[in-house]
């Protein structure tokens, strides 16, 4: 289960990442946006919550005692994943979604770097 946890946190630093230029790419190049990058900004999000699923099955079957930094860190991106989902339909960031999610992407990305050196 450790094993899986480990890929799932490149996964979800990799996605994340990947999400993140591409929403900020597509913010200054419209035609760049589509069908295509939301779905990966969605599986990159998704990653965050079975991240945390996966660390707490982890922990429930070995006894492992986990950081507290390390939670908060996780449910920091999941919390993130909540506020930009929160925030896309607000009338002051109509035109800006783009900008939302490239930047919320690389803090999610950045959430899950620092949660592989806890």
């Amino acid at each position: 289960m450790g094993d899986l946890h480990q890929i799932n946190a490149w996964i979800l630093i990799g996605s994340n990442a990947l999400a993140g230029l591409w929403c900020l790419a597509a913010f200054q190049w419209r035609q760049l946006a589509g069908r295509p990058m939301w779905i990966l900004v969605i599986v990159a999000q998704c990653t965050t919550f079975l991240q945390a699923v996966l660390g707490a099955l982890w922990a429930s079957q070995d006894d492992l005692e986990i950081d507290d930094m390390h939670m908060l860190y996780g449910f920091s991106a999941m919390v993130a994943v909540g506020i930009l989902y929160s925030y896309r339909g607000s009338p002051f960031i109509k035109d800006k979604t783009t900008l939302l999610y490239g930047f919320g992407s690389l803090f999610i990305m950045g959430l899950g770097l620092r949660n592989l050196v806890l």
